[in-house]
């Protein structure tokens, strides 16, 4: 009708809120084009180089014509058959190259076109919280619906699956996980994987699991693979990534491995959205996994030393802080009475008074607020220099006045006191 308004968006756009991490980005660039150093701990987002044998292979590669071509949307087939080859050699899981396999542009571009092809108007999907929020809203976005299943021990997460499963009609149909765990770092045992298994087998429903921290592991601890339990690829399947361990973030790649009928959707629905990923992007992906072992090793040990650093330092300012044993990520709970602000808020101001990001908790649920998610990204010079400014703009106020009264009343190089 006249004067009604030409853009109008799907009925999904009202169901999603503005991106947390989006609006945090955006400040620390407003605040660094006015000439602040901002110190960001914000995103997992890797200051490291990847290895330099990956970014040689791909300057070679990248010099061939041939790789400017539309790539195989599915992966290369020599890429895939490394992919299978590490899950043999890390995790004793052989996976069939041509059915189990397929690499994706991120594990989070995986897991969202994958719920598109599962997931439908009156679907139900169990997520546990915290939550990476696209565990959440690439449910929502398929037209699903969501049922968040607070994190706590092993039992009380597994009764609580169980409790859901009896009591909803029709049972949730998927299952989300993610360990090594972001934002809270919490990891997994292979017990717990197993009895997933079980329930999944009782209840009908499917699995999928987001290993993209696979390889960052601190203090002798090893991440196991949810594909390492007997059943698991009859229910699910497993997303890992190459952004963490070889700091490969923004170039974009990812694999799915697992159920090859899960497997076989989202390579339905890939063919439809994309081209699969830059072909010389994929033969350096092959050297990473081939040749890179040392370097991922190295670099799980440099994020260990930071974990330390920032760990000890929140401690001494008054943070009830539990060191990580995975991930690039501190979980830290806001001490009181700063708490009382929000995490958001305290977000805010932190980065307008000490320039330094991090995320806000409340950007991962509600069941995230109280905390905020500070990443393992920034050298160890930096992350002192963060503590630093953190423990200034925590001082009481009365005590800045007092220091900056100290300051004022003393005399100027030579000359008496000032009254």
């Amino acid at each position: 009708m006249p004067g009604d308004p030409i853009i109008r968006f799907a009925q999904r756009m009202e169901q999603l809120p503005p991106y947390l991490f989006g609006m945090i980005n955006k400040m620390r660039m407003e605040k660094r084009a006015q000439g602040h150093d901002v110190i960001d701990l914000g995103m997992g987002n890797p200051i490291d180089p990847a290895p330099d044998a990956v970014t040689r292979k791909l300057c070679e590669v990248v010099q061939d014509p041939k790789s400017h071509r539309y790539p195989v949307a599915s992966g290369l087939r020599s890429l895939r058959r490394e992919i299978a080859q590490f899950y043999g050699r890390d995790y004793d899981v052989e996976l069939d190259v041509e059915t189990e396999v397929l690499c994706t542009i991120g594990s989070k571009e995986g897991i969202s076109h994958l719920c598109l092809a599962l997931i439908g108007p009156g679907d139900t999907v169990l997520v546990p919280t915290p939550a990476f929020p696209i565990h959440i809203y690439a449910t929502i976005i398929a037209g699903g619906n969501v049922i968040r299943i607070p994190l706590a021990s092993e039992e009380t997460f597994l009764a609580r699956i169980a409790t859901m499963c009896e009591s909803l009609y029709p049972t949730p149909k998927l299952l989300i996980l993610n360990y090594p765990h972001n934002p809270t770092a919490t990891v997994a045992s292979t017990e717990l994987f197993r009895e997933i298994v079980h329930l999944a087998g009782k209840y009908r429903f499917m699995v999928i699991h987001d290993f993209a921290y696979a390889k960052i592991t601190f203090d002798g601890y090893t991440a196991p693979s949810f594909l390492q339990v007997p059943g698991a690829r009859e229910i699910g399947v497993e997303f890992g990534s190459f952004s963490k361990s070889y700091n490969m973030a923004g170039w974009r790649v990812g694999y799915c491995v697992g159920n090859k009928d899960i497997i076989q959707g989202l390579a339905k629905i890939k063919g439809y959205y994309d081209y699969g990923i830059f072909s010389a992007i994929q033969i350096a992906g092959i050297v990473a996994l081939r040749d890179c072992a040392a370097e991922v090793v190295e670099q799980a040990r440099i994020y260990q030393q930071r974990r330390d650093v920032l760990c000890r330092g929140l401690r001494r300012l008054g943070w009830p802080v539990i060191e990580p044993k995975a991930g690039m990520f501190v979980w830290a709970k806001i001490p009181a009475p700063h708490d009382e602000m929000g995490s958001m808020a305290f977000a805010i101001k932190l980065m307008e008074e000490a320039n330094v990001a991090v995320a806000p908790g409340i950007g991962f649920g509600e069941e995230g607020e109280g905390y905020l998610r500070l990443a393992l990204v920034e050298n160890e010079h930096r992350l002192r220099q963060a503590l630093r400014q953190i423990g200034k703009f925590m001082r009481p106020k009365g005590d800045k006045n007092k220091r900056a009264s100290k300051t004022s009343s003393k005399a100027p190089e030579g000359g008496p006191p000032l009254a």
